[in-house]
């Protein structure tokens, strides 16, 4: 069986950075599928999807890297096209990924006990996103 359905969200861009394990979880719930797994994808080019200890520290420390792997202050050619100055929100998302995919078992998800899932928004600017959320099994 499979069941498709969406979390939709707003954030504030720069590096936002969204717990979305809860919605995810009540979504499994609602699906009334024991076992199987859940695919989510963010739709958008300058979004990401991962998990994380979503605590203060970790969330600082993970929004800063992304200024050292791909720096906003370096020119790219996507700037240069279409000049809305996100091309480095474009390379840090694909970097990212927009997808990911937990099992679950008896309902739950087997998420470890400091992990959630969050989605990264990278882009310059406040977005409203969609999550689309596919779960599959028996």
């Amino acid at each position: 069986m499979v069941i498709t359905g969406k979390i939709s969200l707003k954030s504030r861009g720069e590096c936002d950075i969204l717990d979305i394990t809860p919605q995810v979880a009540q979504q499994v719930t609602k699906a009334e599928i024991n076992s199987g797994v859940v695919t989510l994808f963010v739709a958008g080019s300058t979004a990401g999807l991962t998990t994380i200890e979503f605590e203060p520290g970790l969330i600082s420390d993970f929004q800063s890297v992304w200024e050292r792997v791909a720096p906003k202050s370096i020119p790219y050619n996507h700037d240069r096209r279409w000049g809305d100055g996100n091309g480095y929100s474009h390379v840090q998302a694909s970097l990212l990924g927009a997808s990911l995919v937990v099992p679950f078992h008896k309902q739950k998800l087997t998420l470890g006990t400091w992990q959630q899932i969050v989605v990264v928004d990278f882009d310059n600017r406040p977005r409203s996103r969609q999550i689309i959320v596919q779960i599959m099994g028996d």
